[in-house]
């Protein structure tokens, strides 16, 4: 499968999902907020997959931070039924869906935090890169927590929904955590397979 077809046939799929997140969701603002990420995501990738392709790789991973934001944000993160069924079966109190999202935050923008840099600069794998890309992982985390703040602050009605607490008072600090363990994971487990397909690239 050629490259260009490749793409095609994630960005058709991410479409697909949010057609269907988009027909009935549980509250249509926190749809709108929970879903700008990949909006803006499109926004980007379309017009520069010519002029600047990524990795199969990146984009793979891009496809499937869009379908978790899709699927949260049509059912809410606190009521996504898989969430539900694992929180039934551990015998949880909450609904940790919110918690792949934030994992993922991390383990996706990993990814092409460092395909941006090896590509662009002069740095190489090593410890410098792990610690920019860990860097830079944590602030996107960090920004998207003072997002979640900032709507909580200006729409009380849309903030229970779009922040996803359920009344665990470290939610924030849980989130942020997360995302350093996906980021820290995606360096450890895909930085060899990412350089071979950065290598087969430029």
């Amino acid at each position: 499968m050629s490259d260009a077809y490749y793409r095609l046939v994630l960005m058709v799929s991410v479409l697909a999902v949010l057609l269907w997140s988009a027909i009935g969701p549980h509250d249509r603002v926190t749809w709108w907020l929970e879903t700008a990420p990949v909006w803006a995501g499109l926004a980007v990738l379309i017009p520069s997959h010519q002029r600047f392709p990524l990795t199969r790789l990146a984009y793979t991973l891009i496809a499937v931070h869009m379908l978790i934001l899709c699927v949260g944000g049509h059912y809410t993160y606190a009521l996504v039924p898989a969430g539900e069924w694992v929180r039934d079966m551990v015998d949880g109190t909450r609904n940790n869906y919110d918690k792949l999202g934030h994992f993922w935050q991390g383990f996706c923008p990993a990814i092409v935090a460092r395909e941006l840099i090896v590509r662009t600069s002069p740095l190489r794998s090593g410890g410098w890169l792990y610690f920019l890309v860990l860097c830079f992982a944590l602030a996107l985390s960090a920004v998207y927590e003072l997002i979640e703040w900032a709507v909580a602050l200006l729409s009380e009605e849309a903030a229970d929904a779009f922040l996803g607490t359920q009344g665990y008072i470290w939610d924030t600090q849980s989130d942020m955590w997360w995302c350093g363990v996906g980021a820290l994971t995606a360096l450890t487990v895909l930085s060899r397979v990412h350089d071979r397909q950065v290598r087969n690239l430029v």
